[in-house]
């Protein structure tokens, strides 16, 4: 909202941590910077709901979640209720305040894990997932565990054949051994 972040709701909100109004921001100063980008401003629950019927992007392929509160991530969601032909059939997601630190102490059951596994739980065709190749190919466990991937199960598009290259060089493998 530009004022810092809002009082925290509950013990799920980090209160031992996030307090109410860090990170103001300067509006005027982010707002001469940018050059293509729109700075939306508002409560972030109302700004999601009424996103696509304003703004009519681009199908989304990636969001960044910077919103540190459980609160506020799962009013985030809401933007998830739009028709899937409002994203592509897998959205990159990343969660900045996933992995926590040794005074924050993150856990499952608080901030941004917990409004994922609460999304997850809520929904059966709608699931945010780790992105196990980055934890596996990079080895950095503490930022790839950040980068999630929303499936979309029921969008039109989900289920089609995207791999060819990849298979391609996956058999030429298999054919030099």
């Amino acid at each position: 909202m530009g004022s810092g972040l809002p009082t925290p709701r509950d013990y799920r909100d980090f209160p031992h941590y996030f307090k109410g109004g860090l990170y103001k921001m300067d509006i005027d100063a982010v707002q001469r910077k940018l050059k293509l980008a729109k700075l939306v401003i508002g409560n972030v629950k109302e700004t999601c709901a009424t996103f696509f019927e304003k703004y009519d992007p681009a199908p989304i392929g990636c969001i960044f979640y910077d919103l540190d509160y459980y609160s506020s991530t799962l009013d985030s969601f809401v933007i998830l209720d739009a028709e899937s032909i409002r994203f592509l059939p897998r959205v990159f997601m990343y969660f900045d305040d996933i992995v926590g630190g040794d005074i924050w102490l993150s856990n499952a059951y608080t901030g941004e894990r917990l409004a994922i596994n609460e999304f997850n739980d809520k929904h059966e065709f709608y699931k945010i997932c780790p992105n196990y190749y980055l934890l596996e190919e990079y080895r950095i466990p503490w930022f790839s565990s950040m980068i999630r991937i929303y499936h979309d199960f029921k969008h039109p598009r989900y289920n089609d054949y995207i791999a060819s290259s990849e298979q391609l060089e996956h058999e030429n493998r298999i054919k030099l051994k």
